[in-house]
């Protein structure tokens, strides 16, 4: 059971030891996105990035979906008028769902479940992990009544989907499954539905037990060298590399240095050094 609750507006925070949950809670519109959500979003990611206590963050949403996209009353009718709250409510929704996200200082995972539709998508893609029921249902829904997935959709769908595979979702508006979806990798893996919590919170607690600095700059070195030429990754590796063994508070390399060549007590393609903090 979580250790504890934080409520917000339309946010849930659940936290059990240091993985933390954050879950959309507008369950009786499957978690559709409001203007008021997405600012409570940035606050709970905010808040949760500054959290010692957080190592791990979970992506979620409450009463059996992930999400149904943008409300299509809150986010775009009751907005047309009011150009200052829909440049605030986009700013919002840009600012947690890719930028937020993409660059959080901790590791992040999208557990989904039920339907994924439309603006759904993009923080799945932005989660540097994605795990999700057999029977969970996904769907670019954009096409349906006329509009093209804006947003960022389309762009960060077309950075994990084979260009195939995106484009017949996309313009076509048919579904697919969790299963179909870890076919295409476009999640890490699907399991029945029963087994969602139980595999996201394992694989959480294999990355809390890494080394926080070595998480980081990781997966912020991958993210960023997909797009760089062979010469432009290298010196940005090198670089990355030499900066992580300054910043690094525990010290991790020279520890396991030590714990394989002097103590001989692991052999790192087998498994983590151990941590002394």
């Amino acid at each position: 059971m979580p250790s504890d609750t934080i409520m917000r507006e339309n946010v849930k925070i659940e936290r059990e030891g240091g993985v933390t949950f954050i879950i959309l809670n507008r369950p009786e519109k499957r978690n559709a996105m409001s203007p008021q959500l997405h600012l409570d979003m940035c606050d709970a990611l905010d808040w949760a990035a500054e959290d010692e206590q957080t190592k791990v963050v979970v992506l979620t949403g409450a009463g059996g979906n992930f999400c149904a996209g943008q409300d299509l009353k809150l986010y775009f009718r009751d907005t047309e008028n009011n150009p200052v709250l829909r440049a605030r409510a986009r700013a919002a929704s840009h600012s947690w769902r890719w930028d937020k996200l993409s660059k959080f200082p901790k590791a992040t995972i999208a557990m989904v479940h039920g339907y994924c539709f439309g603006g759904g998508f993009t923080p799945v893609i932005a989660c540097d992990f994605a795990i999700v029921a057999d029977d969970a249902t996904f769907g670019l829904s954009e096409i349906n009544w006329g509009i093209i997935p804006g947003g960022l959709v389309a762009w960060a769908v077309t950075q994990v989907l084979g260009y195939r595979d995106a484009m017949y979702y996309a313009v076509t508006g048919d579904q697919f499954s969790g299963k179909e979806a870890s076919a295409m990798k476009f999640v890490n893996k699907s399991v029945p539905p029963e087994n969602l919590r139980e595999a996201t919170l394992e694989l959480a607690r294999k990355l809390e037990a890494k080394s926080p600095a070595g998480v980081r700059y990781t997966k912020e070195a991958m993210r960023m060298v997909r797009n760089m030429s062979k010469d432009q990754a290298q010196d940005y590796l090198n670089a990355k590399s030499d900066a992580l063994k300054f910043a690094d508070p525990e010290g991790g390399r020279k520890k396991a240095m030590s714990q394989f060549l002097d103590e001989k007590s692991y052999k790192p393609g087998l498994g983590a050094f151990k941590r002394t903090v």
